[in-house]
């Protein structure tokens, strides 16, 4: 049996870790949109101030970038170390969102991060809007699958308890896709970014 000082301490270090991870995350999903605005703008006008600005702001999204990722793994690994129970019980399914967000999301990202960074003197200025306007898609597309693997832990829909195995199983992957649950907290979690 698993003593309740050692879940309040797991409880503790994974709120400690999620609020730091909840203060980075709105301020780069509403950041990388201002990105593509002032990039926009300096792209229609070509006043270089646009540019100068996209350029400073880009600086503190990397940054921000950074501590959302470092903050974010290390809750991934909580999940696994903390709560190896509930991540076996119910890994089958609240994985899948994660994996598809790592391997989908997070990879387009950061590739358009790095190309955002480095892609101002080897690509014309109508590429590097477009790399900023899809490391902003890739931003966000990172908050969705997040955001929908917390929908099915609020709202467990497309699975169902296995007797054989005693863990829960995937039934239907588009049910998890489009649960209710991340509609209305995923307005109340990305609004403070705008």
């Amino acid at each position: 049996m698993i003593s309740e000082q050692l879940v309040d301490l797991s409880r503790l270090q994974f709120a400690a870790t999620a609020m730091y991870h909840f203060l980075f995350v709105p301020l780069t999903l509403g950041m990388v949109w201002l990105l593509v605005i002032m990039e926009s703008v300096y792209v229609m006008t070509g006043n270089v101030i646009w540019k100068d600005m996209t350029r400073f702001w880009g600086k503190l999204f990397g940054i921000n970038f950074a501590l959302g990722v470092t903050t974010g793994i290390t809750l991934e690994f909580q999940f696994g170390t903390n709560w190896a129970y509930y991540s076996h019980y119910v890994g089958d399914i609240f994985g899948a969102p994660l994996a598809i967000e790592g391997l989908m999301a997070f990879f387009l990202e950061s590739t358009f991060i790095g190309l955002f960074f480095f892609g101002w003197d080897r690509l014309r200025k109508t590429q590097h809007l477009m790399v900023t306007l899809l490391m902003a898609i890739g931003t966000n597309l990172s908050a969705l699958w997040i955001l929908i693997a917390n929908g099915w832990m609020q709202n467990p829909v497309g699975a169902e308890f296995s007797y054989q195995t005693m863990r829960m199983e995937m039934t239907d992957f588009w049910a998890v896709v489009f649960n209710q649950m991340p509609r209305p907290s995923s307005c109340t979690r990305c609004r403070p970014a705008t």
